[in-house]
């Protein structure tokens, strides 16, 4: 066993358990860490973000990009506070991410030392565990169990908060090998076979039986599985927003996204099925509108890996708690015993009128630039394997309206949380964790300039992502609310004085180009999408454009708020 500090103790075991990428910013507190990664440069790349709340963001993005667990680290005080979006965010979202902050020296706790902050009590809330680190001979085997855990059953964050003092104690290395048990945390992995079983003979007697596909089936790499089922059954899928591409938009099967912004043809499809299969989704608001009038006409079945998802949100006939991939798999093989002849019938005609009568492919022409004309473009630039990053706003709702995610992990936005600033980082993450591919984030005018300074990590460590703004001078997605909802008074929604975006991100040493006609969109988006350094392609757009339809918040999936050309339903 090799003796080291316990800054270096914390290094080894990111090490240990296959870290090549973290983000971060130093401090007074975390300064050892910082001094044990200069011997690691070769092994360990650390990205210096310019605000810690990137480093958590970018951690994110590392981590849905690649599927394995992103790492951020802050210091003490207001590092470790600034991490706490971040955070919250992966906690919603189910994200695997590492915390590390560093905190005051022992003996200093609780007496509102500089820089002091409980980041052990304001990171318990929003993760799936957190350690505060007294004694520096447990670093082992913590890292060990966090680690495990951010994977473990449903997949979240964990936040390991270590003294100074405790950086700085000498300790004997020793990483425990294998798998660890952890007590009280033995998810259930394999669904029950009578509860499969069950779900299987749902599955033959119903006539209109849909999936509703959440981010579990991506976390679980079930998305093979889940196409396979839905063409066994000749299943329309609906995906949540953090499903986006676990079933191409492009496949004859997906009716895209539900909800609040979700298509008329998702909502319709789930308020008149008789069987409505869940994966990996939790019901929440944005899907459900009214519980009380969700999916009315059909029975639920609903499988997660999480006991405490199950009838949280909406009452259902049949659980099954358990691995995605691992229960979908048993499903396919117990279908593959039975006959199942169900085809064509009136319910599945209509889904695919609604689908023919909008199409929501508008490649609209004309000034002022629509958002869906630069969706549209996006969607004939992008590669194959691109990565499309979002902000949160109007932007977003318009992305996952109009966007053609071909695969899983190559949509990523924020969900639960709904974080403004997320994208920028989060796409920075991603491009660290694929180098290769071509990473967007498209971005509302008011969220990139919560996070702009992130640019910057994008140039110095030669992370090249193209930001696509749509700018329409005004917080869209409140403005379009104070619209529908308070009698068009607006307050607080107005930007003003925008800066001049080509000249920010030249001040960034990026590269840029301002577009205010529709004519200029696609050479200019190729441009940026070549693009080998940081790139900010500002796009002047309507403000008098509305993200529709929509559910008005509470509202019955079926009573929608429908612009133009949405059918009627």
């Amino acid at each position: 066993m090799a003796k080291m500090k316990g800054a270096k103790a914390v290094v080894e075991a990111l090490k240990k358990e296959g870290v090549t990428t973290m983000f971060g910013f130093p401090g007074g507190a975390n300064m050892p860490i910082y001094d044990a990664l200069i011997e690691e440069e070769k092994n360990l790349r650390h990205i210096l973000v310019r605000h810690e709340q990137g480093a958590a963001h970018a951690a994110e993005g590392y981590a849905r990009a690649s599927g394995t667990t992103g790492v951020c680290m802050a210091t003490s005080g207001p590092g470790g506070t600034n991490l706490l979006t971040g955070i919250a965010d992966a906690y919603l979202d189910s994200v695997p991410i590492v915390a590390i902050t560093a905190q005051v020296s022992s003996h200093l706790i609780g007496g509102d030392a500089f820089q002091e902050a409980d980041l052990f009590g304001l990171t318990m809330p929003i993760t799936k565990h957190n350690y505060k680190i007294l004694d520096a001979q447990e670093l082992p085997k913590v890292f060990k169990e966090a680690f495990a855990l951010t994977r473990l059953g449903r997949p979240g964050p964990v936040a390991i908060d270590i003294p100074k003092d405790v950086l700085n104690t000498m300790i004997e290395f020793n990483y425990p090998k294998g798998e660890l048990k952890i007590p009280g945390y033995q998810p259930q992995l394999i669904g029950h076979p009578e509860q499969i079983k069950k779900a299987v003979d749902m599955i033959v007697a119903a006539e209109r039986p849909l999936i509703l596909a959440g981010g579990g089936i991506i976390a679980s790499n079930a998305h093979q599985e889940l196409v396979a089922l839905a063409e066994a059954l000749f299943a329309p899928v609906t995906t949540t927003l953090m499903a986006k591409g676990a079933i191409s938009d492009l496949h004859p099967l997906c009716l895209n996204q539900p909800g609040m912004h979700g298509r008329v043809v998702a909502n319709w499809a789930i308020q008149n099925c008789d069987l409505l299969i869940c994966i990996g989704a939790r019901f929440d608001d944005r899907i459900t509108g009214d519980p009380a009038t969700f999916a009315t006409n059909a029975k639920i079945i609903h499988i997660d890996i999480d006991t405490a998802e199950i009838g949280k949100n909406v009452r259902v006939h049949l659980p099954i708690v358990g691995d995605a991939k691992s229960i979908l798999t048993e499903m396919l093989k117990m279908l593959a015993n039975v006959k199942y002849t169900k085809g064509e019938n009136e319910w599945r005609k209509r889904i695919k009128e609604l689908k023919r009568e909008c199409t929501c492919d508008f490649n609209l022409k004309g000034n002022p630039i629509k958002p869906q004309k630069v969706i549209w473009e996006l969607n004939q630039l992008m590669p194959k394997d691109g990565i499309l990053v979002t902000e949160v706003g109007q932007h977003q709702m318009f992305a996952m309206h109009f966007y053609k995610a071909p695969g899983p992990r190559q949509f990523i936005s924020s969900g639960g949380l709904g974080t403004m600033g997320f994208g920028l980082p989060a796409a920075i993450g991603a491009k660290a964790a694929k180098p290769d591919k071509t990473v967007v984030d498209l971005a509302g005018d008011g969220s990139i300039l919560m996070v702009n300074q992130e640019f910057t990590t994008s140039v110095e460590h030669d992370l090249p992502v193209a930001a696509v703004v749509l700018n329409n001078n005004w917080l869209g997605m409140v403005k379009q609310w104070q619209k529908l909802f308070f009698e068009k008074r607006y307050s607080g929604t107005n930007l003003g004085k925008m800066p001049n975006f080509v000249k920010l991100i030249e001040a960034y040493h990026g590269k840029g180009e301002r577009v205010e006609r529709e004519s200029e969109v696609h050479d200019a988006l190729q441009r940026a999408l070549k693009t080998d350094v940081a790139f900010l392609l500002d796009i002047v757009t309507d403000p008098e454009e509305d993200i529709l339809p929509m559910v008005p918040a509470g509202g019955r999936l079926d009573h929608m708020i429908l612009g133009k050309p949405c059918p009627k339903i």
